[in-house]
């Protein structure tokens, strides 16, 4: 029977240490087989203490007993620490069958499973191991946030405190209550990141309550308590990005696109509003330039472009709530690219006209417009209304004109109808006026 258990245990060993590294897997599996000896037969040797838990910095004095009946002498025995042979002026002799040794200013445990001390005879022979857990208690879990996807669960990250590893398993939990209510709740699926941990809440989320969450950190050598954080689920909401981001020219105009999009099904709740945020790039450059305060439009025109460049655009969106909320939202991921290119041309401007921060930047297009609108005040009084399209029709013939040699310009007018332009070299029958 002894045997069978052997070999059962012995093939389950290589499954339970698979993802390990071949230099770890056999320091592991050598202290496995020293652990089954002794469990087989306990009267060969015993290391005391056995899987202790020290703090950094700490010492140890451990102690490797032989039994009379394995004939060694304790001063022909030896100690490793995960695999590496330590200086016999550690060791001291206390009898022929008592060996210890001392450890100073213990660094923290290299694998969570522990760090492998053992003790070996003359012919390297595991006699006995023990376990090491050196590390440090968890310090306060740091920088709690949480965010809920359409309003319907609730997701929370946080870092561990401190220098965060505290080189011993340590365990982090969520826990969490509506403000008035004393029962507290456990979140259950957590997940490690690059940036620390996280925990999602999936089911009976209650809106319009607060609530308070917290995370606990725990470990054999002391536990600590993050500070509380207090939110409304409203407050924290995040949507899928903008659907159906697409980019399309505005007849010839060369320096100006437009950009239209849907917005996330959650939007159409009564429960919010949104507003939206875009950023563009030229095709062969990383950078992206922001278009901020775009509002709660679905479209937007970007002017100041480049002629006969292909530019990508993005979309985000911002839920805002509108029952009391006064937290600026959380912005949604941005939008899969959409692309499309400018025609060519000759002119070159840096800036979108949809951001009314861009004061500096968008000087010629407002001189453009300030020259348009006073031409349109001076030459069709009469007129009851003037579209964008009738500024889109004034912005290619002043393209067009800009091309031309300038002996030529002089020669062409620019005919002016309610509602529409024309360029000719000969007076129209149905003008108004002329814009030469």
């Amino acid at each position: 029977p002894s045997s069978s258990r052997a070999r059962t245990h012995a093939r389950a060993v290589p499954s339970l240490n698979s993802t390990r590294s071949a230099a770890s897997t056999a320091v592991h599996n050598l202290f496995l087989k020293a652990r089954l000896v002794y469990f087989l037969r306990p009267d060969v040797a015993v290391i005391s203490p056995q899987d202790p838990i020290l703090r950094i910095g700490s010492s140890l004095t451990a102690t490797c007993t032989l039994t009379t009946e394995l004939g060694l002498h304790a001063g022909s025995l030896y100690w490793t620490l995960n695999g590496v042979r330590l200086s016999s002026s550690t060791y001291r002799t206390v009898s022929a069958n008592i060996l210890t040794i001392e450890l100073h200013s213990l660094n923290g445990s290299q694998q969570k499973s522990g760090d492998n001390l053992m003790c070996h005879g003359p012919d390297g022979r595991v006699l006995a191991g023990s376990c090491l857990y050196v590390g440090m208690p968890p310090e306060k879990p740091v920088n709690l946030t949480c965010k809920s996807h359409n309003a319907k669960d609730l997701s929370c990250r946080w870092s561990a405190g401190g220098p965060g590893e505290t080189h011993i398993p340590t365990k982090y939990t969520l826990k969490y209550k509506l403000r008035w209510h004393e029962r507290e709740n456990e979140c259950v699926s957590y997940s490690v990141e690059k940036q620390g941990y996280s925990c999602h809440i999936s089911a009976n989320i209650a809106l319009f309550t607060p609530y308070e969450i917290w995370v606990e950190a725990t470990n054999q050598l002391g536990s600590a308590t993050s500070d509380i954080s207090s939110l409304d689920v409203l407050d924290v909401v995040t949507t899928d990005p903008p659907a159906n981001v697409q980019v399309s020219r505005i007849g010839s105009l060369e320096d100006q696109l437009m950009v239209h999009w849907t917005s996330p099904p959650e939007l159409k709740d009564v429960l919010f509003q949104a507003k939206y945020q875009i950023r563009y790039r030229l095709e062969d450059i990383a950078d992206w330039k922001a278009v901020d305060n775009v509002g709660n439009l679905t479209s937007c025109r970007l002017a100041g472009l480049k002629p006969g460049t292909v530019y990508f655009v993005q979309v985000r969106c911002n839920p805002v709530g509108i029952f009391g909320s006064r937290k600026p939202g959380i912005w949604s991921d941005w939008s899969h690219p959409a692309a499309a290119s400018t025609p060519s041309g000759g002119t070159d401007a840096s800036q979108s006209s949809c951001d009314p921060k861009a004061s500096g930047q968008n000087s010629t297009l407002r001189r453009e417009l300030k020259q348009f609108f006073g031409w349109v005040r001076k030459h069709a009084s009469g007129c009851s209304s003037v579209s964008i399209k009738l500024y889109d029709q004034w912005r290619v013939w002043l393209q067009k004109s800009h091309h031309q040699p300038r002996n030529q310009v002089g020669k062409r007018r620019l005919f002016f109808f309610c509602g529409t332009f024309s360029m000719s070299s000969q007076t129209p029958h149905r003008s108004i006026n002329t814009l030469s």
